[in-house]
């Protein structure tokens, strides 16, 4: 008998996912249910030899503005506005240092540091390989000068702000921000899945709640573990690789002078617009971060940069064919075997590759709530309780 199935030839990949409710409630139970569901993707990605550190994995929730008010309030007897961003940042050396840069750099935008904050996280579950590299966590809070500044210049300033602090070290391995928005927030490390609650500990909170959450589970093949590189990243969480990411980003590179928003008016002054150095799923963020700041819609932007197999396709709508033919004249597909969930606070979206070589499954429950994963059982339901 011939065997299919070859151990030896066996190779995995990431775990990724999401779970969201179709009416935007925010629930503890979304939050609770997401981690249950990392967990039961441990085995998609690698253990260190110390038994404790894991290839990294991550939760992507939307900001619960009355969890932070209340917490900041409570710790540090400060008020928060309405709306303020949180920026959630890896640092290895005191936040301290970068204060007065930080401080000048938002004041260049028109914003305000309110304070900061270090992560609350318990350091004894982790395994000695991610100690060892582990950065100083922190949050910013964020808020605008002018309280009657619109919502997109207050993303803009957000985004300008961001990627200028960057540059103070244009190296991830030094400052990182895994978020910094007032509409998400990116918890994530070396830990395993089983301990990303007891490490952080603000996802213990009962008041912790999120009406989206994308989560991933790494399987690192083309870069070693980091913690920078733990997913998700900004917008995304991504399963399998993007073959095409050389010439990608330097067709990226190479239009960059071309780029030009009203809704980004200094994206000529950033050093880069989609990095060099990190992953290809970082990069692949960084594109589709710039694309949704800049004002193209974030469904139009995710068709733009993974677009199906649709030239050869005979019976596609004659409007379908031309919105493809339009964008293949600006962008080139980032091309792969890749499944993407991803969350930008108001929408949860999944795609797939043009080929389906990543697939994912679905399911809706009575309370209207949808789980999309990498694979099923994720988030067991009694048939019953299932729409879908």
């Amino acid at each position: 008998m011939t065997k299919l199935y070859k151990e030896n030839d066996f190779r995995d990949n990431c775990g990724f996912g999401l779970i969201a409710s179709i009416d935007g409630v925010q629930s503890r139970k979304i939050v609770q249910d997401s981690i249950d569901a990392l967990v039961s993707m441990t085995h998609r990605g690698g253990i260190g030899s110390d038994g404790k550190t894991g290839d990294g994995c991550g939760l992507l929730v939307d900001v619960n503005s009355d969890f932070y008010i209340k917490t900041i309030q409570k710790e540090q007897k400060i008020k928060l506005q309405n709306r303020f961003a949180v920026g959630q940042l890896f640092y290895f050396q005191s936040i301290n240092k970068l204060i007065p840069q930080i401080d000048h750099i938002l004041s260049k935008e028109g914003l305000t540091l309110i304070t900061h904050r270090e992560v609350p996280t318990d350091k004894s579950i982790l395994g000695n390989i991610a100690l060892e590299c582990l950065p100083n966590i922190y949050q910013l809070f964020i808020e605008s000068n002018d309280k009657n500044l619109s919502e997109d210049k207050f993303q803009t300033a957000i985004l300008q702000a961001r990627k200028f602090i960057e540059e103070i070290y244009l190296d991830d391995e030094k400052l990182y921000f895994c978020s910094m928005s007032s509409k998400t927030i990116i918890y994530k490390g070396l830990m395993l899945p089983s301990d990303i609650k007891n490490f952080y500990l603000d996802l213990k909170s009962k008041h912790f709640k999120s009406s989206i959450c994308v989560f991933h589970q790494r399987f690192s093949t083309n870069t070693s573990p980091r913690w920078h590189l733990a997913q998700p990243f900004r917008l995304l969480a991504h399963n399998g690789e993007i073959n095409a990411i050389r010439g990608n980003r330097n067709w990226v590179k190479a239009r960059s002078n071309l780029f030009k928003t009203p809704l980004i008016p200094k994206i000529q002054k950033f050093k880069q617009v989609v990095n060099e150095d990190g992953s290809d799923s970082s990069a692949l963020d960084n594109m589709i971060e710039v694309l949704v700041k800049g004002g193209v819609d974030i469904f139009k932007s995710i068709r733009m940069v993974l677009p199906p197999a649709w030239q050869n396709t005979q019976l596609l709508d004659p409007d379908v064919r031309g919105f493809h033919e339009f964008n293949s004249m600006h962008m080139e597909p980032w091309d792969g075997p890749a499944g993407i969930v991803m969350s930008d606070g108001e929408w949860a979206i999944c795609v797939l590759d043009r080929n389906g070589l990543r697939p994912a499954r679905f399911q809706i429950d009575n309370n209207k709530v949808i789980t999309i994963a990498s694979e099923t059982g994720v988030r067991p339901l009694d048939e019953k309780k299932c729409n879908i």
